[in-house]
């Protein structure tokens, strides 16, 4: 007994057929647009270029999971067994052109996907490029501007456990709190006196690994006005998850303003909440884990504050 042909879907299969995949379409782009909502703030040249990237990413993951869905919501509801029904399923042989069409589909999300993203790590590494230094001596790497080496521009920021400290070369400025001039590109040079930490500011759209033995330059341009977060995005021991400080946007004449008071300011402790708790957990011992003594605060001219509201 030879079974039936299977049967083509007529003309209103497919109109429906077309307009579901339209229908998902639009819910997809919908939510593509809504994704920019779920981010920080934009406060950097390079926040829109990657805001763009999770987008399009979020879009095409929407596509395919409601796809997947219809499919499968579509197979229980009409080719469901009947009632009592205990038989084996009918034997059928595979089908060569749904298998090519659910092979290239992904095949061409995923080329998709890579060439996007290879085109706003290019124009990311045009607006910033990143530059690995090898320390030469200790003695670069634990103190001190680094003279001819940083341009005027320049900040130099160390990491250490568990604190923030930001250095300007040019005014002889230091501080526990990161201050930036608004729409005028900015080059960091990041240092770790002791073990790996992240650099990471959400409005900036700016993740770097800080890595010990090494200096780490790149650039970016804040373009919006705010105080913003600064967040340790490695696991670098204890209080890592305190290791955070304020990124303050100015404009120019607020920029010059501080960098002058900053510059009259005598030398003296910064933030670290980590010492501050660790020298409480030392006056009224509670038991816990042992650990890493945290790095005294580091002097410097403005330590700043952490309990101002932040927009990011």
């Amino acid at each position: 007994m030879t079974s039936a042909p299977p049967r083509r879907p007529g003309p209103i299969a497919l109109l429906a057929l077309s307009l579901w995949v339209g229908l998902l379409l639009l819910v997809s782009l919908w939510v593509a647009r809504q994704s920019f909502r779920w981010m920080p703030v934009q406060a950097s040249n390079a926040a829109p270029l990657v805001d763009g990237l999770f987008s399009f990413e979020t879009g095409v993951g929407t596509f395919v999971f409601l796809g997947v869905i219809s499919v499968m919501g579509w197979v229980l509801l009409v080719h469901r067994a009947e009632k009592y029904d205990e038989s084996d399923a009918e034997p059928i042989e595979g089908n060569t052109r749904l298998e090519v069409i659910w092979t290239a589909i992904p095949l061409v999300l995923v080329m998709a996907i890579a060439w996007y993203a290879i085109q706003i790590n290019t124009e990311l590494g045009v607006l910033g490029p990143m530059e690995h230094i090898h320390l030469r001596s200790p003695q670069e790497q634990q103190g001190g501007y680094a003279g001819d080496r940083l341009p005027a521009e320049q900040v130099e920021v160390i990491a250490r456990q568990w604190s923030w400290e930001f250095r300007y070369p040019a005014e002889h400025v230091s501080s526990t709190e990161l201050h930036l001039e608004l729409d005028r590109p900015v080059t960091f040079r990041l240092v770790s006196e002791d073990v790996l930490h992240g650099f990471f500011i959400p409005a900036f759209r700016l993740k770097q690994d800080v890595i010990p033995g090494r200096a780490i330059d790149f650039s970016l341009t804040p373009t919006r006005v705010g105080r913003y977060r600064l967040r340790d995005s490695q696991f670098s021991g204890t209080w890592f998850a305190a290791n955070q400080a304020d990124v303050v946007v100015e404009t120019a004449d607020d920029h010059a303003a501080w960098l002058k008071q900053a510059a009259a300011a005598p030398l003296q402790s910064g933030l670290s909440v980590a010492a501050d708790e660790y020298a409480d957990r030392q006056t009224n011992p509670h038991g816990g884990w042992p650990t890493v003594v945290p790095a005294p605060p580091p002097q410097v001219n403005a330590p700043g504050s952490s309990s101002l509201p932040h927009d990011a």
